[in-house]
């Protein structure tokens, strides 16, 4: 008699990959005419910012731009001021190759060095690499046995949970609205603030997206050297198209704030303040799968090939603070805090010491510090913080943990008292938590030789089961319908494991 085998198609997780590439940074600063004249360089940042990410076999390309940042004191008292230029880079990455139904990149970029020197007062140069880290991660279809029938096969069968990949996006959108200084500035120094996705609302084929940007500008007046602060907010909206979104999936949505420019206005009117705002939508569906996780005849001879399952699962959305602390001597007592600012490292997972060892995502954070010493030079200072975000959930032993978040600073307090450098930083955590788990399934079967009949006077045997065996390894051994086992020895139907030591009886066919 044949062997039927019915089968169904599953969205496995597939490959996790990480690659690391470096974008040399060399460039030629120029000082606009309508900026003070470079007295001292003081700090010079450099931020990857990814436009654009396509994956093609043995390869990774990404698209974007890198923002290199320039502090300097300007000459004749003017005290801090700011330039900045973006690089555009395109970089590829070898990867292997490997097929993929659905995939997305994380790209995490860190300063390796920089080396920059005043030319003139009015041209820098500026000297060095941005390391970049890309995970990919992909999923494929995989065919799956979901059930058996005839030739006196028996099965175990199991139940796979995960989640489909349904949307991967990441749109550049904006943000503009007024900025009112109380008196015209001299400079601007920065312009940051997180972006908050207030509302999501998910339609057919296309998600609403309303938040806000609260922004934070630090600015000087004329004629003085400490920097004053202004806020405000932008609102956005933005209607995006997504193919195979529905309203039952399972959605996250981040705003990561990527630049912002300033346009002055008339005398006595405000400036026009514009955001560049990157949107990472991501959207998956759940799905369960009975599959065939075991099986044999109880009339042939069974030759299994086993099969590995990979089901990805949304352990959980994260959006969390974490407050951290940090001080550290500075090198002049009478040092006087001008500005303070804030940069990430990559994120990872790693396992909590101690009582309760549940997971977290951890990152470094690094806060400089521009101060005045005690001869009127600009100076900046580091302090390094490591921050911990616990993740809310259960996580089953076995399973491969991969994020996909961005973290951004809630608020920075530091101060420079009797020579110590104090920073405090609140950062929040936004993303997705994924894991990775994997099931035996069967990858084919097939029948052999038929099995020696049973004798037909033994109706029963007694066998000596220990405490862990399993019902259907037993039932495997003796060619005997495993509910006939059940029956024979009063257990409940559901019963996989004994659960202790036992003399078993074991029906005859």
């Amino acid at each position: 008699m044949e062997l039927k085998i019915f089968r169904d198609a599953m969205p496995q997780a597939s490959t996790v990959c990480t690659v690391k590439a470096e974008l040399p940074l060399e460039t030629e600063i120029l000082v606009s005419d309508y900026l003070p004249p470079v007295f001292k360089l003081v700090k010079c940042f450099a931020k990857p910012v990814i436009l654009q990410k396509q994956l093609q076999p043995g390869r990774l390309t990404l698209e974007g731009y890198l923002r290199c940042t320039v502090y300097y004191q300007g000459e004749e008292g003017t005290g801090l001021c700011q330039t900045e230029q973006k690089l555009p880079f395109t970089k590829q990455l070898e990867l292997p190759e490997f097929d993929f139904t659905a995939w997305t990149a994380v790209v995490e970029g860190q300063t390796e060095y920089l080396n920059s020197r005043v030319v003139n007062p009015r041209r820098m140069e500026v000297r060095g690499a941005v390391g970049l880290v890309a995970t990919v991660r992909t999923q494929n279809k995989a065919e799956v046995i979901t059930a058996l029938a005839d030739g006196g096969i028996e099965q175990q069968l199991d139940t796979l949970q995960g989640v489909r990949s349904i949307a991967v996006l990441d749109k550049l959108i904006s943000a503009e609205g007024e900025l009112a200084f109380p008196s015209p500035p001299a400079a601007v120094l920065d312009i940051a603030g997180p972006a908050t996705a207030q509302e999501v609302r998910l339609l057919s084929g296309k998600a609403v997206v309303k938040g806000e940007v609260r922004v934070q500008c630090a600015w000087r007046a004329e004629q003085e050297t400490e920097l004053q602060s202004l806020s405000t907010t932008l609102p956005f909206q933005q209607v995006l198209d997504v193919d195979g979104l529905t309203e039952d999936c399972k959605c996250l949505c981040v705003v990561e704030p990527v630049g912002f420019s300033l346009t002055e206005g008339q005398p006595d009117a405000a400036g026009t303040l514009s955001a560049s705002l990157m949107l990472h939508l991501r959207a998956w569906r759940s799905y369960q799968l009975q599959y065939a996780a075991d099986a044999f005849s109880t009339r042939f001879e069974t030759e299994l090939v086993p099969q590995e399952l990979a089901a990805e699962e949304l352990v959980c959305l994260l959006n969390a603070t974490t407050t951290v602390s940090g001080s550290g001597p500075l090198p002049d007592a009478g040092a006087q805090l001008r500005a303070c600012f804030v940069s990430y490292g990559p994120v990872s997972i790693s396992q909590q010491s101690g009582q309760g060892g549940g997971w977290a995502l951890t990152a470094r954070a690094t806060a400089t510090a521009f101060a005045e010493n005690s001869l009127g030079e600009l100076d900046s200072y580091e302090k390094t913080l490591e921050l911990s975000v616990p993740i809310p959930a259960e996580v089953p032993a076995g399973m491969q943990l991969q994020p996909e978040c961005w973290l951004s600073t809630d608020s920075v307090q530091c101060t420079c008292t009797g020579g110590t450098l104090t920073v405090t930083i609140t950062t929040r955590a936004e993303g997705a938590i994924l894991g990775r788990s994997t099931r035996q399934g069967i990858g084919s079967i097939s029948l052999g030789e038929a099995l020696t009949p049973a004798d037909p006077e033994i109706t029963l045997r007694i066998y000596y089961a220990q405490e862990g065996e399993a019902l259907f390894d037993i039932a495997r051994r003796f060619h005997v319908p495993p509910a006939q086992m059940l029956a024979a020895n009063g257990l409940d139907p559901d019963t996989r494991v004994l659960t202790q030591a036992q003399h078993f009886l074991v029906p005859g066919l």
